[in-house]
């Protein structure tokens, strides 16, 4: 297995490390959980009736957070780790508090995973491009270079993650809303 997806699978377990920990915070601390939740909701605002709106923003909310995923790898190929987290945790937590709510199983696993097929490897993959971006930095005698030929290599796998984002964004505004229920 190449770096690439040695890379990827640490970032999995930390994707499934956050969901756990969001999972704990609201079986542990449901009060806080459900108040985080509310900001959260708040944050994001309501969903529009408009799909082509929804695929808009959920795209270009992805494509942010896989930006920021790739970047974050510069700090110390770590930062990725803590992205993905952060994130993973929220989903736990959504899920959590969803699940609290009276919110079926069934539907809470139709509502994510018809798009996280597609989603969660793609932001897995921008994390994984900035973890390799901040290797060939360290390993290059030429810094210069190494950070130019990692840029490089990390546009490559973030056009890739882009196109996925597409994809996931169109399932996630056209296809998951019928066959959740939602």
């Amino acid at each position: 297995m190449g770096r690439i997806g040695r890379y990827f699978l640490y970032l999995l377990l930390a994707l499934f490390a956050g969901i756990a920990a969001g999972l704990a915070y609201v079986r542990f601390q449901p009060g806080m959980a459900f108040e985080y939740m509310e900001r959260l909701a708040r944050q994001f605002g309501s969903i529009s009736e408009n799909p082509f709106r929804n695929f808009v923003w959920i795209f270009l909310n992805n494509a942010r957070v896989a930006l920021l995923v790739v970047v974050a790898g510069l700090f110390f190929g770590v930062g990725s780790g803590f992205v993905i987290f952060a994130n993973g945790f929220i989903v736990g937590l959504v899920v959590g508090v969803l699940k609290e709510e009276g919110i079926p199983v069934k539907t809470l696993i139709l509502g994510l995973v018809p798009h996280g097929i597609v989603e969660i490897p793609a932001i897995l993959l921008a994390g994984a491009a900035g973890m390799c971006w901040y290797r060939r930095i360290m390993e290059s005698e030429d810094k210069g270079k190494g950070l130019k030929e990692g840029a490089l290599q990390a546009l490559r796998l973030y056009i890739v993650v882009l196109l996925m984002l597409l994809i996931a964004a169109f399932i996630e505004a056209y296809i998951t809303p019928n066959v959740a229920g939602l």
